[in-house]
């Protein structure tokens, strides 16, 4: 590969299909204060921090900080029990991840999620030494849809933002990798293609990528 190219995935919906074990964990971790939890709410919220999503469903002075760091880190928790006992990776991401790896890109993650959540996941897809980097909300400041995190995925992989293609399945985080200036790149699982429809590229599946398509979206974008 004549010039280095990099993949920053997002984990939740595009490495691993934790939709449900993310849903069950609020709904269990709310239960316990005696807040019902719809849904709805975790559709509004997907793919943004804690502490986004805590300033979104308590504004004001409602929820402290310290409380709100409590309350989820017990989340995440209940999180990793489940998918220790039951963790489903979405089709073909393995596959995908082994070709990018033989064809030189750099493979980052670039996550919201707790480097604990992100660290078990790999762990769990067995493929932890592909990735060069691994950027997590433990990281970042601000969450997506600001381009923080995929932008420090690139510094700390050494890839111009230019050269790197952002792999998302939430609009925030398409529109983050928008404005860090890389090839977003959306799956389509956890909303639709219309509210995907910022990204370069929509895909139905991990199938309909490969180093050679994800290479061509990104000099095509650096063209532009």
């Amino acid at each position: 590969m004549p010039t280095q190219l990099a993949v920053i995935f997002d984990v939740d919906g595009v490495l691993t299909d934790s939709y449900l074990p993310h849903y069950k964990s609020w709904e269990r971790m709310f239960a316990e204060i005696g807040v019902a939890f719809s849904d709805e709410q975790f559709r509004s919220t997907f793919g943004r921090t804690n502490r986004d999503i805590f300033a979104q469903l308590y504004p004001g002075e409602q929820m402290t900080a310290a409380r709100a760091q409590e309350l989820g880190d017990k989340k995440e928790y209940f999180y990793r029990e489940i998918i220790s006992e039951n963790f489903t990776p979405l089709p073909g991401a393995v596959e995908l991840i082994d070709a990018l790896a033989a064809a030189g890109f750099k493979l980052a993650v670039g996550s919201s999620g707790p480097p604990e959540n992100v660290r078990l996941t790999l762990e769990k897809l067995g493929r932890a030494e592909r990735f060069d980097a691994m950027v997590t909300g433990a990281d970042v400041t601000h969450g997506k849809p600001n381009p923080e995190v995929f932008l420090k995925a690139a510094e700390w992989l050494g890839v111009p933002p230019a050269q790197c293609a952002v792999i998302e399945d939430a609009p925030q985080g398409i529109e983050a990798a928008n404005a860090a200036g890389m090839t977003s790149i959306a799956v389509l699982g956890t909303t639709t293609r219309e509210k995907l429809s910022h990204a370069t590229f929509v895909a139905e599946g991990h199938h309909e990528l490969s180093p050679a398509r994800i290479a061509e979206l990104i000099e095509r974008g650096a063209t532009r």
